[in-house]
């Protein structure tokens, strides 16, 4: 089974070959699809924003996968959750989004966050899929570790369960606690169950 991946974010391409790597399934981003361009992410909803990314990478007889992440800070009133990747502007660096995001905290007391990911499956014939992964944690106060490509707040945002950030964790780590791991294992599973079938 072959599925076309909706992105070109590395880090993310990395994560999610990785839970399906001793699976039958193979995993195509955009470029290795030979698919141009990219989807545009105007919905109201993680869920919307997957699909659309989904949509956006089918092809004939081939599967679609998307994803969709947002990070809702509670001092924040839920901010910048499904703007989480354009909340300092649509060309901001990593390292402008972690500034602008530690000058948003700069005096709270309570730093308390989630990440949630909904993954959107389209099957050649089109029906829908979806799979949510959430983790609870907290921003820090400066970041840590090596920040991954595009992900800003991988150096942010640390997870009680093994007091690390993402930035600090191996691959098959973050996989484990993910939310992103724990939408796509999701995902894994219900197409290994298909393909018993």
């Amino acid at each position: 089974m072959k599925i076309v991946l909706s992105t070109r974010n590395p880090s993310k391409t990395e994560q999610i070959k990785a839970i399906f790597a001793e699976s039958p399934i193979t995993i195509l981003t955009l470029a290795e699809a030979g698919i141009q361009g990219e989807a545009v992410e105007d919905g109201q909803t993680l869920q919307e924003n997957a699909l659309k990314k989904a949509l956006f990478a089918r092809r004939p007889g081939c599967w679609a996968m998307a994803d969709d992440t947002g990070l809702f800070i509670k001092a924040l009133n839920g901010e910048p959750g499904i703007k989480a990747a354009r909340w300092a502007g649509e060309k901001a660096t990593s390292e402008q989004t972690i500034e602008y995001t530690l000058e948003a905290l700069k005096g709270k007391i309570d730093r308390t966050a989630h990440f949630e990911t909904v993954a959107a499956l389209v099957s050649p014939e089109g029906k829908e899929y979806f799979f949510t992964g959430r983790v609870y944690g907290s921003i820090l106060e400066a970041p840590k570790g090596k920040v991954q490509p595009k992900m800003p707040y991988s150096s942010l945002f640390v997870l009680p369960v093994i007091n690390k950030v993402w930035a600090e964790m191996t691959l098959e780590e973050e996989n484990r606690v993910s939310h992103r791991g724990k939408a796509f294992r999701q995902a894994r599973e219900f197409l290994e169950d298909l393909l018993e079938k």
